[in-house]
C-alpha cells in the first residue's frame, strides 16, 4: 500500500508539494475550471495549515481529502449565494497565475469528451469516480474522506462508471 509516510512532522509545504496537483486536478475534474480548481488548492493549503497543529496522527489522505472536500463543497454553496459576475476579459496578461505545462498535460489528457461527461453526473457519483480513477484512492480512503460507508462508495463509483460509459460514445 505504498511506504507509511510520517505525517507528524510534514509541514504544510509538505503538503502543498506532494499533494497540491492532486488537489488541482481533483477540483478541476468536478468543476471543469482552472480558476476554481486553483482557488480551492489555496484554500485547502490554508485549512490544511490551519489543521495541521491540531492533526492528530491517524488516516493523513483521509484527513486532507475530508478537508479538500469540504472546501470544495463551501466554495460551491458560496458560488450559488452570489450572482456570478462576468469575468473581464485578460489578454495573457495573467500569465504569472497560469498552471505549468506538465498541469495543463495531466489535466487535458483526460480528453474533453470525458471532462464534460463526467461534469454530467450527479456530484456524488462524479466525486466518487474522480477520488478513486483520478486521485487514485482506495475505497476506503474514499468512505472516510466523504463519511460514507464502503459499500455506498462502491457502489456509487460503480453507478457513475456505468453512467459515463453510457454517456461516452464509445467503449472505455
Amino acid at each position: 500500500m505504498g511506504s507509511m509516510v510520517d505525517h507528524s512532522s510534514l509541514s504544510w509545504e509538505d503538503v502543498a508539494q506532494r499533494y497540491g496537483r492532486k488537489i488541482y486536478t481533483f477540483a478541476y475534474r468536478l468543476t471543469g475550471n482552472p480558476d476554481d480548481a486553483a482557488d480551492l488548492v489555496q484554500e485547502v493549503l490554508l485549512r490544511v495549515r490551519k489543521g495541521l497543529a491540531s492533526y492528530t496522527p491517524g488516516s493523513f489522505e483521509g484527513w486532507l481529502w475530508r478537508i479538500t472536500r469540504n472546501a470544495f463543497l463551501d466554495g460551491v454553496r458560496k458560488k450559488q449565494r452570489r450572482p456570478t459576475q462576468p469575468l473581464p476579459d485578460h489578454d495573457g496578461s495573467m500569465l504569472g497565475a497560469s498552471p505549468s505545462p506538465d498541469e495543463v498535460l495531466s489535466a487535458v489528457r483526460l480528453s474533453d469528451d470525458v471532462q464534460s461527461a463526467l461534469l454530467k453526473l450527479p456530484y456524488d457519483y462524479r466525486e466518487a469516480v474522480v477520488l478513486c480513477d483520478v486521485v487514485g484512492l482506495s475505497y476506503q480512503e474514499i468512505a472516510d474522506a466523504t463519511d460514507v460507508p464502503v459499500g455506498t462508495v462502491r457502489s456509487r463509483i460503480h453507478r457513475g462508471r456505468t453512467m459515463l460509459r453510457g454517456l461516452l460514445t464509445w467503449p472505455v
